[in-house]
C-alpha cells in the first residue's frame, strides 16, 4: 500500500473534535459543547492520533496538556476555523436581518434624522434600527451602539464632521401678522418673547443661548418682552412652529421646516455655530454591512 501524502488531510469532523477539545483541556467539556458522549469524543481524537501517527495529549489523571505537535495542530486550527466561521457569518449575514444601533442629539433625531430615515428604511429592508436620542455621550463599545452623531466643537477630532450649522432667529410666519408686531431688523426681538434652551448661566437677562447670536448684532442689553425655555431643542422649534415666539434654528436642523413654510426666517443675520455635527463609528462595527450601508446613506445625505 502506497505511503499517504504528508499533506492530505483528516477528516474535518475529527480536526472540529479536536480543536474543542484542546481549547477546553478536557473531553467532557468538548464532547458537551459539540452534542456527543465523552466516550464518543475519545474515540474521535485517538482516530485523529492514529491518522496522523502522533500524540496531541499527554492523559494525565484527572488532566489533559497539549504536545507540542498538539500545540503546533490547535493554532492553525484555531486560526482555519475562525476565518471559516467569519466567512460564514458574511455569507449569511445578507439575508438575515441586521441589527444597527445608532445614539444621537434629540434635536437631530427629531428634526432631521427621523424625517429622513424612511429613505433608509425602504432601500434596505433587512436592516433594524435602534435609535438613542438622549444628551450623554454613550459608550460605543460597552454600551453596544454602532455609531455616533455627536454635536460638538468645530475642529474636533474624533469621527467625521458631516456639517457645521449657521444660527439664525426662525418663527412662525403668522406671529409677527398676529400680534401686530413687526419682525423686520433684529431688535424688533425685543418686542417679541424668546424661545430657547434651558441653560446654565441665563436666569436672568439676556438667555444663554441667544448670546451669542445677540452679541454678534451688537444687541449685548437687549431684553425680551418674554422668555419661554424648553428642556429639548425639538420643543423649542415646535412652540416656534406653533407661533409662541421666536426660537434660534439652527441650520441644516431647520430647513425642512422653513422649505415647508411652517417657519421663516424674519430677517436674514445668520452667524457660523462655533459647534458642528459629527459620526463617529465603533472600530470594530465598522467592517459590518449594515452599518457601511447607513455610513454610506447618511453622508450621501448630507452630501
Amino acid at each position: 500500500m502506497p505511503d499517504k501524502p504528508l499533506d492530505r488531510l483528516p477528516p474535518l469532523q475529527l480536526l472540529a473534535a479536536f480543536e474543542t477539545a484542546a481549547r477546553h483541556l478536557s473531553f467532557t467539556q468538548a464532547a458537551a459543547e459539540r452534542f456527543i458522549t465523552q466516550s464518543a469524543m475519545s474515540r474521535q481524537i485517538r482516530a485523529l492520533e492514529e491518522e496522523l501517527g502522533v500524540t496531541l495529549f499527554e492523559r494525565r489523571h484527572r488532566a489533559l496538556a497539549l504536545t507540542e505537535d498538539g500545540l503546533r495542530l490547535h493554532a492553525a486550527c484555531s486560526a482555519a476555523l475562525n476565518t471559516l466561521r467569519v466567512a460564514v457569518r458574511t455569507v449569511r449575514e445578507p439575508h438575515e436581518r441586521q441589527m444597527l444601533a445608532l445614539t444621537t442629539t434629540p434635536g437631530f433625531a427629531s428634526l432631521w434624522l427621523i424625517p429622513r430615515l424612511t429613505g433608509f428604511t425602504r432601500a434596505h429592508p433587512g436592516i433594524d434600527l435602534r435609535l438613542d436620542a438622549g444628551l450623554g455621550n454613550r459608550n460605543l463599545a460597552s454600551e453596544g451602539f454602532d455609531l455616533a452623531i455627536r454635536y460638538s466643537p468645530l475642529g474636533g477630532a474624533q469621527g467625521r464632521q458631516l456639517f457645521a450649522e449657521t444660527m439664525v432667529p426662525v418663527c412662525s410666519p403668522r406671529l409677527a401678522e398676529e400680534l401686530g408686531l413687526p419682525l423686520r431688523e433684529p431688535a424688533d426681538l425685543a418686542r417679541h418673547t424668546l424661545l430657547h434652551l434651558a441653560m446654565d448661566g441665563d436666569s436672568s437677562g439676556m438667555p444663554a443661548e441667544w448670546e451669542p447670536w445677540l452679541n454678534a448684532w451688537g444687541l449685548t442689553d437687549l431684553r425680551p418682552a418674554a422668555r419661554l425655555s424648553f428642556s429639548s431643542y425639538a420643543e423649542a422649534i415646535a412652540a416656534a412652529v406653533a407661533g409662541q415666539g421666536v426660537a434660534l434654528g439652527r441650520r441644516p436642523l431647520v430647513d425642512a421646516l422653513l422649505a415647508s413654510g411652517q417657519l421663516v426666517t424674519p430677517f436674514d443675520a445668520g452667524i457660523e455655530s462655533a459647534r458642528a455635527y459629527r459620526l463617529i463609528v465603533d472600530p470594530a462595527a465598522r467592517s459590518r454591512p449594515a452599518v457601511k450601508a447607513f455610513e454610506a446613506w447618511l453622508l450621501a445625505e448630507c452630501g
